[in-house]
């Protein structure tokens, strides 16, 4: 039996080319996404692991709980701590280090890089371990900076020349003293690295006399855990911690290969979208196959063969396709990860150098997959034909399937899509994150029961389309009848394109409907022309609502301040504004009393007065930051959405509280409205600052449907693998079944059916199955799309479905063309068939 599956094999290469395709495509995005995901975890390990090279132990300030109504807060690394540090026997050298957000522009005026990589620090000295000078010296007060060599090098910097920069309030000028290399991650994934001098440093970043972290390195001879020991008993226990470079570097790793985790899970998922639909094409294929054999089976059967000897041949050849696809996967996965790679660093985003990470898991991955698949979609092929009787295969008895099992399908179908159903309705009544699980488990019995239904939805949903068939004549009306004959082929055929388009128009339909609630809650909760923010989205300096506020058309502005509390022996944050303006620049719908902020009198959003107890009239008692308690009073609560929530106070009652006050946006009102001369001139009143954006309401929504459609186009590009191998099943199904109607065909030929009309019957053939399955898909992709709104609506109060027709138009052509190209091939080998040869094909 195993020589007989090998004949088999080689003598049904070519039909099984369009398998090993499917399955090679999918093993390629399951070990491409290996390959990569596990390169990029190594490359930045390694160079995390080389940033703490100069750290064997770390001391950092502890954090001073909060308790009753004191307000928890960070101890403070003072110099006397950093020099108590260096002296220590088992250390070498202790420097303070300083951080903090720092914007630099390039030559355009432009910030260079995303916000959040944007850094700033501090050269220790007059010369810093941790950062080589490659060129110039070290910086000397208020005017002088180093950058990195990669932002020299991308931004065209030399030393000598003067940059315009800024931390989080005006704009400096500093000259750049130096050049020097860096081992940051920021930097390598395209970011900039700025340093000042210590006392520099910490007057920006407002961290006078402090530091963030003291980096202690050992002398030699003396290991990272002696050298702690030493620390902690230098050091007050309730002021600091210490961690060794070795837990820091393992931290650091385990955070990496988190965060690719994620990454690599999404990806995989795509991936096993992709190998779900091969299985269709699969089954599909060992189906035909086992068909057309079945005489040569009854045959093996009537001379001994058992059941089990013939579902073995079966699933040998399926072992033998499914390694052979596995090997040519594995080699296009590395492919990919090598791709995905160079594409990163076309992108700005690019990755720290390192050799590529082909492990043991990936290629053992690869051959589980690509074989366990094939041979999974195969068995059920091989044993209804292993339990065919030989003298009924024989007669070809068992060409129709029977009324009982086509009842027993259909009855199943129906009670896997009406639970589908009803568990995916009963999500969209959950709330947030309860509906999710329920929401993904109906889809998936729904999807299974419409793909189980498909034969029997076959039926109706192509007849429709006879009309238009009929305008192709004798070729239409056989283009129907071939779609219809085998309603089971057709439907695995349909249904691998069905799942792409399900999962793409869901996802459209979900994302433009987010995108247009978003904008409505925009629209309808902020009466400001401008919002202005930090580029990183850290706090704002209140110099900047200050200089907003005495600017040219400027008729009101308010800062949005988020301020640290105590409530109730329990943690609360206040959200300072300016009570005499905030009403001109917000619109709130208000559930009770009014929107009052001013002196004791506060605004709180719904979730809160609910968690609470509080009602309009409520009195409570609110201890601030440096522990000074006042009686406040609700003067109305209103509905929160996204955008802004929280208990709004008046900054005139806030600010005596505050140590160091800080922003997260300021709104603005102007005179004139928005337009692009008034955001240029609120530009240049806050000195054209690189780390500032103004942003209209335009502007936001803009930002927010950029990242939507970034998302969007990154589903599209994983799902279009899907869609591939959709095609490639149309194809596959169409060739088969070509070669099972070659005598057919010869016998149409004869009777006076040109080639061109052989070739149009098979092309509308492939169309109409490619069009049932597009409808099928954006069907399902709707309906879904309205699920997962309905359970984002239960916490968005402004979401409203949206339709994108002409979107859906798309996908439909797209479908058809699908079907198109798919058939050019099939279509081509039907019309130059030999009539005379088809004809005594048996």
């Amino acid at each position: 039996m195993f020589r007989t599956a090998l004949r088999n094999v080689s003598a049904h290469k070519a039909r099984l080319l369009m398998t090993v395709l499917a399955v090679m495509l999918g093993v390629a995005f399951v070990s491409g996404t290996l390959v990569f995901t596990n390169t990029l975890s190594a490359a930045l390990q390694k160079q995390s692991a080389k940033g703490f090279d100069h750290v064997d132990v770390s001391v950092t300030p502890d954090w001073k709980e909060a308790e009753g109504d004191k307000v928890g807060e960070p101890r403070e690394l003072t110099r006397a701590l950093v020099d108590d540090s260096a002296r220590v026997p088992g250390a070498e050298r202790a420097i303070g280090v300083v951080t903090g957000f720092t914007a630099l522009a390039g030559k355009d005026g432009k910030l260079i890089g995303s916000g959040f990589q944007s850094q700033g620090g501090n050269y220790w000295g007059d010369e810093d371990p941790r950062y080589p000078l490659t060129e110039g010296r070290a910086p000397r007060g208020e005017g002088e900076i180093l950058i990195d060599s990669e932002t020299a090098e991308r931004a065209g910097y030399r030393v000598g020349d003067t940059v315009r920069m800024s931390v989080d309030g005006p704009v400096l000028e500093p000259e750049i003293t130096g050049v020097f290399t860096t081992d940051d991650g920021n930097v390598a994934a395209g970011g900039s690295l700025t340093l000042f001098d210590t006392a520099t440093a910490q007057k920006l970043f407002g961290k006078a006399g402090t530091f963030d972290e003291i980096a202690v390195k050992a002398k030699d001879g003396v290991g990272e855990s002696a050298l702690r020991a030493q620390l902690d008993e230098a050091l007050p226990a309730d002021v600091v911690q210490t961690t060794t470079g070795t837990r820091l570097a393992d931290d650091q790793a385990e955070a990496i290969a988190s965060s690719m985790s994620g990454l690599k899970q999404g990806l995989l998922v795509f991936a096993g979208i992709a190998l779900f639909v091969g299985t269709f094409i699969i089954a599909n294929t060992f189906t035909m196959l086992v068909a057309q054999r079945t005489k040569e089976l009854a045959l093996m059967r009537a001379v001994g063969a058992s059941r089990r000897q013939v579902t073995r041949s079966v699933l040998i050849e399926a072992f033998v396709v499914g390694a052979v696809a596995a090997v040519a996967g594995l080699a296009a996965g590395v492919g990919i990860g090598v791709g995905l790679r160079s594409l990163m660093g076309t992108l700005d985003a690019p990755m720290p150098d390192g050799p590529l990470v082909i492990s043991p898991g990936t290629v053992a991955s690869a051959f589980a997959v690509g074989i366990v698949v094939t041979m999974l979609a195969a068995w059920l092929p091989g044993r209804r034909a292993a339990k065919i009787p030989p003298v009924a295969a024989m007669s070809a008895l068992h060409a129709q399937a029977t009324t009982k099992s086509l009842v027993l399908r259909n009855t199943l179908g129906a009670l896997f899509s009406a639970a589908g159903v009803a568990v995916v309705l009963a999500a969209t009544t959950m709330s947030g994150s309860d509906g999710q699980a329920p929401m993904g488990i109906g889809a998936v019995l729904l999807i299974i029961g419409v793909f189980i239904l498909t034969p029997l939805l076959s039926r109706p949903l192509i007849a429709a389309a006879a009309p238009v068939l009929r305008v192709f004549g004798v070729s239409g009306k056989l283009a129907r009848q071939n779609s219809l004959r085998n309603p089971r082929r057709t439907a695995a055929t349909a249904s691998a394109l069905m799942i792409g388009l399900t999962l793409i128009t869901g996802m459209t339909v979900a994302a433009g409907s987010l995108q247009k609630s978003i904008d409505k809650m925009a629209a309808e909760s902020i009466e400001a022309d401008y919002v202005v923010s930090m580029a990183n989205g850290n706090a704002l300096s209140p110099d900047v609502a200050k200089t907003l506020q005495g600017a040219d058309g400027v008729t009101a502005t308010s800062p949005m301040r988020n301020a640290v509390s105590r409530i109730d022996g329990e943690t609360e944050y206040l959200t300072g504004v300016t009570g005499s303006a905030i009403n001109e620049l917000t619109e709130f719908e208000m559930k009770s009393g009014a929107f009052q902020v001013g002196g004791a009198r506060v605004a709180v959003d719904d979730g809160t007065a609910k968690a609470r107890g509080w009602k309009t009239g409520s009195v409570f008692t609110v201890a601030y930051e440096d522990g000074e308690k006042q009686r406040l009073t609700v003067s109305g609560v209103y509905l929160a959405n996204e955008m802004i929530s929280g208990i709004m106070i008046d900054t005139a009652t806030l600010a005596p509280h505050e140590s160091e006050p800080s922003d997260m946006m300021v709104m603005v009102k102007t005179a004139d409205g928005a337009s692009d001369a008034v955001k240029e001139s609120l530009e240049k009143a806050l000195g054209s600052n690189p780390g500032i954006r103004v942003q209209d309401k335009q502007d936001l929504s803009n930002q927010i449907a950029q990242m939507f459609t970034v998302v969007l186009n990154m589903v599209y590009g994983l799902l279009a693998m899907a869609v591939i191998v959709a095609v490639l099943g149309v194809i596959n199904t169409l060739a088969m079944s070509v070669f099972e109607r070659a005598q057919e065909i010869g016998m149409l030929r004869a009777i006076g059916l040109d080639r061109k009309g052989i070739k149009r019957m098979v092309r509308l053939e492939s169309l109409v199955i490619s069009l049932f399955g597009g409808v099928l898909g954006i069907g399902l992709g709707v309906f879904f799309g309205w699920a997962v709104g309905e359970l984002m609506g239960t916490t968005m109060a402004t979401y409203e479905l949206v339709l994108p027709w002409a979107r859906m138009g798309v996908f439909l052509l797209l479908a058809g063309l699908v079907g198109v190209l798919a058939a050019l091939w099939p279509a081509r080998r039907a019309a130059r068939l030999n009539m005379l040869q088809a004809i005594k094909a048996e």
